[in-house]
């Protein structure tokens, strides 16, 4: 978690009223209350009204609260839109939290913004995209951030059948589908795999680590090399 994302937190959990200690902040936010003690500090000391003291608890005081959140008219725009595509074409998990994101931004929106956010007619069709290939955007995003080894069935362009082990590095959405990039096992190169073409797909149980010559930022540096065409885009 973020910094700033815990001490949003902090002051959320004081809230109502009652007394809060570290070792409760501490257990939520999974942090030590040696850290706590330090955000609260810092909190304090920006004006946020926490009444309180190391080992008896903390209170916020009746009347504070943060402002609201201020946006213009083509940020708006912007975080509606986004939303409302991932909504569209993301993954089972990323439309729902799409979705949370949206209902969060307007309760906290002055009452003039969110008229702004309910006018904004940029629209994204959702019956593109199977529930299955929903499903395999989630497992692969949770795959690229647990640097987890997937094993993948996969046909490619010429109909050929081949299992493989991959590590996932990232995923891509061109507007008509999804790919994702990773690091072939089997062709000891970096990949790129049409989600839809994915027959099968399972956590092997094994984690990697970033290898030099195996990162994302050694595929950006392949994909330069030969004029943005990624190696084996057209031969899986």
């Amino acid at each position: 978690m973020r910094r700033a994302d815990r001490l949003f937190q902090i002051v959320q959990h004081l809230r109502g009223g009652r007394l809060v200690t570290a070792a409760m902040l501490a257990e939520r936010l999974e942090v030590s209350e040696r850290t706590i003690y330090r955000d609260i500090a810092d909190l304090q000391s920006t004006g946020v009204p926490i009444d309180g003291e190391a080992g008896v608890g903390y209170i916020l005081r009746e009347g504070f609260d943060l402002p609201p959140l201020m946006f213009t008219r083509d940020e708006i725009v912007a975080l509606v839109a986004g939303a409302r595509m991932t909504r569209a074409w993301g993954g089972a998990a990323m439309a729902r939290a799409a979705q949370e994101a949206l209902i969060k931004i307007e309760t906290v929106l002055p009452i003039d913004k969110r008229t702004n956010m309910n006018s904004v007619e940029i629209h994204a069709p959702s019956y593109i995209m199977k529930p299955e290939d929903r499903e395999k955007i989630d497992k692969l995003e949770a795959a690229c951030d647990q640097k987890q080894i997937i094993a993948i069935k996969y046909t490619d362009a010429k109909g050929a059948e081949t299992s493989r082990p991959v590590r996932p590095l990232g995923l891509w959405y061109w507007g008509g589908g999804w790919t994702f990039v990773g690091w072939c096992e089997l062709r000891n190169d970096f990949r790129m795999f049409r989600i839809d073409r994915i027959n099968e797909f399972q956590a092997t149980g094994e984690k990697y680590r970033h290898e030099r010559g195996k990162t994302l930022r050694d595929f950006y540096h392949h994909m330069e090399a030969c004029g943005d065409i990624p190696p084996g885009f057209e031969n899986n």
